[in-house]
This record gives structure tokens, sequence and C-alpha cells, in this order.
């Protein structure tokens, strides 16, 4: 869509606001009184969402570790070792909620986040300002939770955050920088990529010993082994690799089959075919588990065997229970179900969730045998359990919180766990939908598992070059290009222009549209040899087929700017800066947004170029119109008001520029949202205005 996009300019600087083709997301704008509670509730004493005290052996030297390292720094991560291949099972996610459970009275506040997603995120913090400030956060939006949940725990120190299965550390930047009056305890796969202020506590195996122990207290609850016994726990431990869910599980396998002897139930897994032969370590061994347990399951209940089917294609964590059970019919049979996966540790059940381990899940996907024609097994039933619970629903509003908030990690999952060549026919409808709903939050990144979905189901249904896969293959582009990926977002967007220019013509505006975008990604990827030239074609075809003065021309003549500023050439990025001004004010007024953003880019581009007395009375103008057209604290505002503050500092005039930046800093956090990625950089700016005029002799 068209309208204010803003790019970053300058090493320091916020962005320079201007106009072309971009998705922006919503504003979260909290009112006064609601804030002023971010400050003034309380955390009730010992306010949590733990989940119960687990059975952690043989991890004391690692939570004293834990307990050393953050009464000395605000953030460490419990990692796995190198040698510990693939999705884990080796008792991270236990160990940082047996820490968290021993020093419960020692926090104010302990709150559990599901952190494999951004959007998980941003639930699970949604949920912290649903238990402290009910009365509101019940009718507010998801990002407006969040926002006034970063907001609290700013206000009041002494928590403790646990991050669980962190897959990109990235995705922390936003809180961890924002949130220093606690204690960050993440849990990840990822030995590397982490900040420095971040120590890891690489993780193994058990030892032999606390291997056996713990095999022993899940297999006999009500006995002691004998000598015997614990010996055979011993070789049983070793052959599956000393890995605590392995244990487990094969523990809660014999404590509900006590007429199995451990050495008996060792000889079966070893003359077992292992199903995940060409899989991870760790696959391998809760594949032969897997085996056993399952062959339990189906004997007692073959219903526990398709529910668990069909749970290993949804998301792993607090998956709804509501969501699998049908209106009008007894349930009775599905909650029976979901107690013996439970009683075999097949699965976490609560009396609203139902949680499985990704590395479970893993093993059940890929062992899920599908027919001729059929999807694998559990596929359908998941499939159908979220168009159930989704399809007869309007589509989502930006502005409240709906059912399709609540399961979008579900949707995802069935998105993203979807076999090659599967046809999620029923499906492909919530994939679209929820992909523009994520997109209209700003959320593109996100958007992605979403996308290649609906667009491998419109290639199979409609043909790989009807309009609207083109359009989907677009904006699945769009979608890299916002993830950073643009290894795949170029290639792509060149293949959508020379389909569009085949299928739609070569200056249907979609076809101009995607050679815009393929522009924009050339410049971000620093390739301004490519996108000069594209951006200098496309603005050739705006001018011939819609005329010199139309708004898309206008726009691809801004953006042509912005390329060429990117690239350094400032001798024609002003001028031509200078001409589009010029133009809108004339066709589009001269307080128009569009006018607004490119007399900031100029006063961007002459900060630039060291011409500070141009510089700064235009972005004085710029900020006073955009205050009086937009409003106070409209991003595009803030965005101007902050690159004023940064060019103040380029002047020299550190007074203006920290009263200025503070009055920013304010602003975003009050209308972004702390944890936004302008108010971050504002934040920033402001600490070094600081130390600059600190260092400032005289």
């Amino acid at each position: 869509m068209t309208g204010p996009h803003h790019e970053a300019s300058g090493r320091r600087a916020i962005a320079a606001g201007t106009i072309g083709v971009a998705n922006t997301g919503d504003v979260i704008g909290l009112p006064a009184e609601v804030l002023t509670a971010a400050r003034d509730v309380p955390a009730p004493p010992g306010l949590t969402n733990l989940p119960p005290f687990p059975l952690c052996l043989g991890r004391t030297d690692a939570l004293a570790w834990l307990r050393d390292t953050l009464s000395q720094d605000n953030g460490t991560a419990i990692t796995q070792i190198p040698a510990v291949h693939g999705l884990g099972g080796i008792g991270k996610t236990t160990l940082a909620l047996a820490y968290a459970h021993h020093h419960r009275r020692t926090y104010s506040l302990i709150w559990w986040i599901n952190a494999d997603s951004p959007t998980r995120i941003e639930q699970s913090l949604a949920g912290l300002a649903l238990r402290l400030f009910p009365a509101w956060a019940g009718r507010a939006a998801q990002d407006e939770r969040t926002a006034w949940a970063t907001t609290w725990l700013q206000w009041h120190p002494g928590w403790l955050l646990i991050f669980d299965n962190v897959e990109d550390p990235t995705d922390l930047s936003p809180y961890l920088g924002a949130l220093d009056g606690g204690h960050h305890l993440i849990t990840s796969r990822r030995a590397t990529g982490w900040s420095r202020t971040i120590r890891t506590l690489p993780l193994g195996a058990l030892g032999p010993d606390e291997a056996a122990e713990l095999l022993c207290s899940y297999a006999f609850t009500d006995g002691t082994p004998t000598a015997r016994e614990r010996q055979d726990a011993r070789t049983l431990a070793a052959e599956l690799g000393h890995l605590p869910l392995a244990l487990e599980q094969a523990g809660a396998y014999l404590a509900q089959n006590p007429a199995v002897t451990i050495d008996t139930y060792r000889k079966r897994l070893s003359g077992k075919l292992d199903k995940a032969a060409d899989g991870i370590d760790a696959e391998r061994t809760i594949a032969r588990i897997w085996t056993q347990t399952l062959q339990a399951l189906t004997d007692r209940n073959p219903d526990a065997v398709q529910v668990l089917y069909a749970l290993a294609w949804l998301a792993p964590d607090h998956i709804p229970i509501s969501l699998l059970e049908t209106s009008g019919t007894d349930n009775d049979d599905l909650h029976e179900a979901l107690g013996l996966l439970g009683a075999y540790s097949m699965a976490t059940v609560t009396r609203r969730t139902v949680s499985v381990h990704r590395l479970l899940q893993a093993v059940l996907r890929s062992t899920a045998q599908a027919g001729p024609d059929g999807p694998p097994t559990g596929r359908q039933a998941a499939e159908e359990a979220l168009v159930r619970a989704l399809g007869p629903l309007d589509p989502p509003t930006t502005d409240a919180v709906t059912p399709w908030d609540a399961l979008m990690p579900q949707l995802i999952a069935l998105a993203a766990t979807r076999p090659p060549g599967q046809r999620d026919d029923r499906a492909a409808g919530l994939y679209h939908t929820a992909a523009e709903h994520l997109c209209g939050q700003g959320h593109d990144a996100r958007s992605v598992p979403l996308r290649e979905a609906g667009l491998a189901q419109d290639e199979r249904t409609l043909g790989d070059t009807h309009p609207d896969t083109l359009a989907g293959r677009r904006r699945l582009a769009l979608g890299y290009q916002a993830a950073g990926d643009l290894e795949r977002a170029i290639p792509l967007y060149e293949t959508v222009i020379a389909q569009c220019a085949q299928v739609l013509g070569d200056t249907h505006p979609d076809t101009l549209a995607s050679r815009d975008n393929l522009a924009g990604a050339y410049r971000e990827a620093g390739a301004f040899d490519r996108a000069v030239p594209l951006y200098e074609a496309a603005l050739a075809q705006y001018e011939q087929h819609l005329g010199n003065a139309h708004r898309d021309t206008l726009i691809s003549r801004n953006n042509l700017a912005l390329g060429y500023q990117a690239a350094g050439d400032l001798e024609r990025a002003i001028p031509l800066y200078e001409t589009v001004i010029a133009q809108c004010a004339q066709v589009l007024g001269d307080t128009h947004p569009d006018t607004l953003g490119s007399r900031g880019n100029l006063a961007s581009a002459y900060q630039a170029a060291g011409d500070l007395e141009r510089a700064v009375p235009l972005f004085e103008t710029v900020v006073a119109q955009c205050a009086q057209v937009l409003g106070d604290t409209h991003p595009s505002t803030l965005c101007h008001r902050h690159n004023l503050a940064y060019t103040y500092g380029s002047a020299g005039d550190l007074d203006r520029a920290i009263a200025l930046y503070e009055t920013v800093l304010a602003q975003c956090e009050q209308v972004l949202g702390s944890t936004h990625p302008g108010t971050a950089i504002s934040r920033g700016n402001l600490a070094a205005a600081r130390r600059a005029a600190g260092n400032t002799p005289g």
C-alpha cells in the first residue's frame, strides 16, 4: 500500500519520513490514565504463571551457577553444548523452571514467556497485563496490553522474566535493552549469537548416576527399586544417552506398566526398528521410546494416539483444549485421551491447555503415515479443528482482541509444518486472512509461513501465473524483505516482475509496484548500482503511462531521490527532492503527508551533505507542520522531531538536542511503546548526546 514510510537515514538517525510503497503498523497510543496505572498498579505478592515444580536431579552446580551469575548480571541464557544437536531434550526448560521455583520469594514477580517467536513473546506479555490490570486489559488489543506490560515492568523492579525456547536471539533485543530492573533467564537451542551482556550456560546430558536416579524417580513412584533394578536403570539410561526427556518418557511408560521390568523394556527398545535412522541423535532416541509407548497407547486407548498425532501439527505450547472439542457432542473421550497422554508423559495437560515437547512433535511428524491421496496422520484433524474454530468468524480487526489472536500460533504452526505437496484446501482461506491481519498490525515478517502455505495452495488451485497467485508471490517477497531475508526476497521479486510483465503487461500497476519493491530491496542490500537504474526505469514508465503529476509518479520520483541519497549521490538527490516537493505542494497541497514526507527527506539530505544551515530550519518547519496536520504524537511527527534533535547535535547544540531527545523519548514510549525500534533508537541517541555533553570542555 502507499503511504508514509520510514527509512533509516544517517548512522544514528531514527528515520527520514519518505513516501513510497510500504507496510506500516498500527500506532499504540495508550490513554494517560492507563499509563498512570502502569506506574501505580502493584503486583500481588508472589504473582507468577509458573508451571508446576519439576523433577530436576543432577543440576545442583548449574542452579548455583545461575544464581551467582544473575546476582552479578541481569541476564543469562541456558543453551546446549555443541555436541548436543537438534531439538534438545536435555532439560534446559526444566532447569530454568527449577531455578524459578527455588527462588520464588526472591523476586517480586516471576513471569514465564513462551519465546519461540516474537508473536508468542507479545502474547505472554499481554497475559501479564491481563493479570495485573484486568479491568482495562480485558477489552484492550494485544499490542496495547503488551505495551502496557512493558511499561509496568519499567516502573516496578525486582522481577524475573523467563524467555523459554528462544529461536532467534534478536527477538529479545527490544526487551533486554528496555527492561533492566530485574533478571532475564533465557533457554535456547542456540549456543551462539548472544550479546556480550548475556552469559551462557552450555548444558549437556546428565551424568550416569543422576540419569539412573531420574529414571527410577519416574518409574518407581510407589516403591523403592532394588539393587538389580538400579543397575538395570543405569544400563537403560546409558542406552538413552542420559537424555532427560527420554528418561522421563521411559520412566512414565514403566510406571504405567509395572509388570514390564526395566531390562525387558530395554531389550524391546534395542529390537525395534529405528524409524528416525536419518535423523538427529535425539530424534533417534525418542523415536525408539515412542515406538514402545505408541503401542501401549494403542492397546489402551486408540483415540489417544489420534489426538497425539493431531497435536503434532500445532504449536507446542498451551494448545487450547477447547480447540480440540466438538460443540454439541460429548467430549469425555477426548478428555480421557488427554489424561492418558499426560500419564505417559507424552503431553503436559492442564484444565484448559495441552502442550507437547517440540522434539516429540518432530518425531511424530516424521513418522506419520500418509495414505495414497490423503494427508499424514493427524494433519486433517488439526486442520479441521482450526477451520471449525475460525471458519465461521468474521475477519479479525486490529483494534480488539479476537479468537484469531488467541489461535494465531496454532494457525502459523499448521502452515509452517505443511508437508510438501500437502493440500490444505479448507485452511487456505484462513492462511490468507491471518496473513493480512498480521500485516495490518505491522508484523509482515511473521506472516511468512502463512504466505508460503497460502501461495502453495494458490499455485495448485489457480495456476502459476494467475493474478491472485502473482499477488500472493509479491506479498511473500514483502514478508521476506520485512524479515531481513533479502536472499529470498530479491529473486522472488525478480520472478514476480517477469511474470507480471508477461501476464498483466509491462506497465500494469502490479508490475510497476513489484519493480519498485525490488529496487527498494536492492537498496537495502547495498546494491545501489542495481537499485538506482531500476528506480529510474520505474519512474520513466510512471511518467509515460500515468503522467508527470500523478501521485504514483510523485512517489516513484521521491523513491528515486531516496535511491540517489542512499548511494551517496546527494548532488542528484537534493534537486530531485526539491522538484518532488514543489510538485507535491501543487498537486496534493503544501501540507499533504506526502509533501511533508519529501520535505523531511530533503532536510535529511541537507544534513547528510553537512548543510546544517538549511537542514535545521527545514526540519523545524516540517515538525511544526506535521504537528499541526497529523498531530503532535503522530509517528511522522516523532520521526522528524527526532531527526531535528539529531541535527541539533550535529551542529554542536547539545543542550537543545538533549532537551528535544527527552521529549521525543517520552512521546515514543507513550505512543509507539517502549519496545518499538524507534523508541530504542531515541533512547540510545539521548544517552549518546548526554555522554557527549559530559565530555564537552568547559
